[in-house]
């Protein structure tokens, strides 16, 4: 369905030292986690925290510490991690899916930082067929070794989008012409009554805090995942995989 410019079972690539990680972003490479000395300073760094900052990557100060256990080689304050994916672009995928003549079916991923549940999600939606995974840029699981492990290489076969405001993203997606439903068990309406035959992004949330105010309150439905149990909740991999299904036995 797509192409990505990715080997299947590769990790992420580890780069340490400040000339080599203003390389790497100069050169376009994803950095998926920048830890960064406590303290540094100088005018090199100076050079890579505006590169850093202009190209919106996540930098996290740590102290020396860790960085000592990441490598033992000159690392002078500054590791990398490249992703083993490419990230989309969200504009660039809801006009190729129309254009293929298809429904769109977005999966929205809000706040979900457990790698492995990230992985077995990503697996599942790239089987049912969704067009595109949305994740925000910071409070959102690293694409890691174990992530793509746990997906079974579907991380390769399915377009990630990494955007830096998620309100936003949906914002667009409604402006395109797709209904934005939110998986909440917070309301009446079950995941059975909605019409997925529709352009759809569907929205899930992490277990401990579930979707933020800020797409609830612009959501177009809400949807829950009737349960008889005992237990309040489903593991957000599975509830994910049930209203997949649900959309994908719809669409036939």
């Amino acid at each position: 369905m797509w192409k990505i410019n990715k080997v299947e079972g590769k990790q992420n690539q580890l780069v340490f030292g400040i000339r080599a990680v203003i390389e790497a972003v100069e050169a376009g490479k994803e950095i998926e986690s920048l830890y960064v000395q406590k303290g540094i300073a100088g005018d090199l760094f100076r050079e890579l925290k505006t590169l850093v900052e202009a190209n919106d990557i996540r930098m996290q100060m740590v102290p020396v510490e860790k960085l000592n256990r990441i490598t033992r080689g000159n690392h002078q304050g500054i590791i990398a991690y490249i992703s083993p994916i490419s990230f989309y672009k969200v504009e660039d995928i809801i006009p190729f899916v129309f254009e293929k003549g298809e429904v769109p079916l977005i999966l929205i991923l809000d706040r979900i930082t457990d790698v492995r549940n990230f992985g077995a999600i990503a697996r599942t939606a790239e089987c049912a067929g969704v067009h595109a995974i949305i994740v925000p840029m910071r409070e959102s699981a690293a694409i890691s070794g174990d992530a793509i492990k746990t997906s079974a290489g579907a991380l390769f076969n399915i377009p990630v989008c990494r955007v830096n405001n998620l309100k936003t993203a949906v914002q667009y997606l409604q402006e395109s012409g797709l209904q934005v439903i939110a998986c909440s068990e917070k309301n009446d309406q079950t995941i059975y009554e909605i019409d997925y035959t529709m352009p759809t992004a569907i929205v899930m949330g992490s277990e401990e805090d579930g979707i933020s105010n800020d797409i609830i309150r612009i959501a177009d439905h809400y949807a829950k995942i009737p349960l008889k149990g005992g237990i309040a909740s489903l593991n957000v991999s599975v509830a994910t995989g049930v209203i997949l299904y649900e959309a994908l036995r719809q669409r036939g």
